[in-house]
């Protein structure tokens, strides 16, 4: 099972509940890439409006990926998850080739529909329809990164001729993040990783989301395992300073105590563990390699 880390990205994210820079983004970064994690996750969101009307900050996650491409060698780089409504679908498709070529072959695509009504009403974007503009946005950009020369009259998205060049110079992995039945039917259509998140230890929930993967699978004709899993978790390491809104249920202990709840997720027959650590420090991101070092033994 691979394990891979979110960095840190905007809000509360960095030192002391801070705003994160990028020498705070690029720290964590590294630590991963140097530790022996296998990938390494950016959110995308322009801004996160709390119940309590507090607005949070965030950078531009599609550039901040191009600069961790930059200063990393070995790392997969993916989003979780890119906002469909945020970028054209052939801008996107044309953003993934770049950005796989300057990384070397290491990006997930990562994409879904997105969620959070304040940001859309900020800056101007319709909020309706949204699975239905992702059903579009999602076969259009599929196709696309697959080297066909696409046509699509929409609804929503229309292109006609369209085709990538330079070509993509591999099948860049798909990821789609959902669970609801019409978001795993596009999922098993066109993805090749599926993400549900978010979770502490291994429990009837994961296992119930794993099963929905599953039964959408084989609904499409597909084979058992055609679309990897990836579930995404929560660590707190309660040696280090607290952040200012910790996760409830976050899985907590001992370097050996995280490797076996780790392993509880392998059994579970997971492709990869993304983690998203408390704090989000090189220190955090060093325990989970050790963590992951002890599964192995």
């Amino acid at each position: 099972m691979k394990i891979g880390v979110m960095l840190p990205f905007g809000g509360e994210d960095g030192p002391g509940g801070s705003m994160p820079g990028w020498k705070d983004v690029r720290a964590v970064a590294e630590a991963a890439d140097r530790s022996g994690l296998d990938a390494v996750w950016l959110a995308d969101h322009f801004l996160y409006k709390a119940p309590d009307g507090t607005v949070f900050g965030m950078h531009e996650a599609w550039t901040l990926l191009s600069a961790v491409a930059a200063i990393t060698t070995r790392v997969e780089l993916g989003n979780l998850v890119l906002c469909a409504s945020f970028r054209d679908p052939g801008l996107t498709a044309k953003m993934a080739v770049t950005l796989d070529e300057v990384s070397g072959g290491r990006l997930v695509l990562g994409v879904g529909a997105g969620w959070h009504d304040p940001e859309y009403e900020a800056f101007g974007l319709p909020t309706d329809h949204r699975v239905g503009r992702f059903e579009e946005w999602l076969e259009i950009v599929a196709r696309l990164v697959r080297g066909e020369t696409v046509t699509y009259d929409g609804k929503y998205h229309r292109v006609r001729e369209a085709v990538l060049d330079p070509a993509p110079s591999r099948r860049i992995p798909i990821l789609v993040a959902g669970h609801r039945p019409r978001m795993m039917r596009l999922t098993a259509e066109w993805a090749d990783v599926w993400n549900t998140a978010w979770y502490g230890a291994a429990g009837e929930k994961v296992e119930e989301r794993l099963g929905t993967l599953r039964d959408a699978v084989e609904a499409a004709g597909k084979p058992d395992g055609a679309v990897a899993a990836t579930v995404g978790v929560v660590v707190r390491d309660t040696e280090q300073p607290g952040v200012p809104q910790p996760e409830p249920g976050a899985i907590e202990g001992t370097i050996p105590e995280l490797a076996e709840a780790f392993t509880a997720y392998q059994n579970l027959g997971i492709d990869q563990l993304i983690v998203s650590p408390e704090p989000m420090t090189p220190r955090s991101v060093e325990r989970i390699a050790e963590a992951k070092q002890l599964m192995s033994k």
